[in-house]
């Protein structure tokens, strides 16, 4: 397997340490008055979403991870299971609800959604920027209370509650 040397060290880099996979957040280079260089890092684990310090000296190598990001559209939600479809190769992934985070508010049936794959398993999901969704329920606004930025709870299609203007209306399409 590829590994990387403490010169190639930089923001974004996928590594592999203790056989779990994790995101170079931040490398700073550090030149001491006495003593070897060193390269003070942040990673974040790609998993458990935990950050770690970790300190390498000049010359050090760390195993590259076996991370890909790949195009899955959103099939369906099973209890607590999220299905998603390769869109290359038409394999189905299965996704808990705890590996797709806060994201499950924001999915529709057929979206395109970014997944991360570590070994060829998926690890986690992440929404499209912007989501076009429908209002199901909101409470009717105040007419004539706009003096200031009013907002609202409503629940959208998805399940999720989220905080809109007062002048929108069930079924109106906003876009979150």
């Amino acid at each position: 397997m590829a590994t990387y040397n403490t010169s190639e060290f930089r923001k974004g880099l996928k590594v592999q340490l203790d056989g779990e996979p994790y995101l170079m957040i931040e490398c700073n280079f550090v030149k001491p008055g006495k003593g070897q260089a060193l390269y003070k890092c942040k990673l974040k684990n790609l998993i458990r979403q935990t950050v770690i310090d970790r300190t390498y000296k000049s010359g050090d190598s760390i195993e590259a991870a076996d991370v890909e990001e790949i195009d899955a559209q959103y099939l369906y939600r099973q209890g607590d299971t999220f299905v998603f479809m390769d869109n290359n190769t038409y394999e189905q992934y299965e996704l808990a609800k705890d590996q797709v985070d806060d994201a499950w508010k924001y999915l529709k049936e057929g979206m395109v959604c970014s997944m991360v794959l570590f070994n060829g398993n998926p690890i986690s999901v992440t929404p499209p920027n912007h989501v076009v969704l429908k209002v199901d329920y909101c409470e009717p606004g105040a007419k004539g209370n706009t003096a200031t930025n009013v907002t609202k709870p409503c629940t959208v299609e998805t399940g999720a509650e989220i905080l809109v203007p007062a002048f929108i209306n069930i079924g109106d399409l906003i876009k979150v």
